[in-house]
């Protein structure tokens, strides 16, 4: 087993809320210089952008997870990833034909840019992928069991989106592994904070939207391959595996 550094939440530009310079280029070329090892792209309810950043990140020997940021019925930011690409692109077309029917607004919200294989604009996503998901908290979580993924909650410590913003508290169902912080995040203010998070491992991420921000929030994983399956036993301390946020 060994160290390997990973930004795990990192939007591409499908994202509304992202910039356009957040090319795979662009985007590959932060990591480098980063020295991360493990990336996700984790857009707004869909997955459609993964298989560029994909294949750009095999050029350069860097490992590429399958992820999403889900928005589920109350508001909530859920990270899901997969080890199979067929598992994760089945529960993206599930996820998005979850999503409510409303068309997104570019001048409000900006382009939904999907990349073709040579990272040239091959179209829009005209779906608000900003809005929420039909699927309730716990609807969406197991959702995500079903296609044998793994997730947990996004920025706990943002002030919206995440499940303390919206109800208050962390509830004991569905039990997560594991939270996620923002690059910013002072632990020991969020423990003073909300004491029962030093129940959950923490799992540190960029959640970038400007270039500038991919690999700011980076977790280290001490694992035998960079795979979902063994970030999960890391979240548990299985077999060795550690963590360090």
């Amino acid at each position: 087993m060994k160290w390997y550094k990973a930004d795990l939440h990192i939007h591409s530009v499908l994202s509304p809320c992202g910039d356009l310079g957040m090319s795979p280029q662009a985007v590959i070329d932060k990591l480098i210089e980063h020295k991360i090892d493990i990336f996700a792209i984790t857009d707004h309810n869909s997955m459609l952008n993964f298989s560029t950043y994909y294949k750009k990140a095999q050029e350069y020997n860097l490992s590429c997870i399958m992820g999403v940021e889900v928005q589920t019925q109350e508001e909530i930011h859920l990270l899901a990833f997969f080890d199979s690409h067929e598992d994760g692109f089945a529960f993206s077309q599930a996820l998005y034909d979850s999503l409510l029917p409303i068309a997104n607004d570019p001048d409000f919200f900006g382009d939904q840019v999907i990349l073709g294989d040579n990272d040239e604009i091959i179209g829009f996503e005209e779906k608000a992928l900003i809005n929420s998901s039909m699927w309730t908290l716990d609807e969406a979580y197991e959702k995500v069991l079903e296609f044998n993924g793994f997730c947990y909650p996004a920025h706990e410590d943002a002030l919206s989106f995440s499940i303390i913003a919206q109800l208050g508290f962390i509830p004991q169902e569905p039990k997560f592994q594991a939270i996620g912080i923002t690059a910013k995040c002072i632990i020991e203010n969020l423990f003073t904070k909300y004491p029962y998070l030093k129940n959950y491992t923490l799992i540190r991420s960029s959640d970038a939207h400007y270039i500038q921000d991919v690999a700011s929030g980076f977790t280290k994983f001490f694992i035998n391959e960079p795979t979902v399956a063994e970030i999960k036993k890391a979240c548990s301390g299985i077999d060795g595996r550690m963590i360090l946020s």
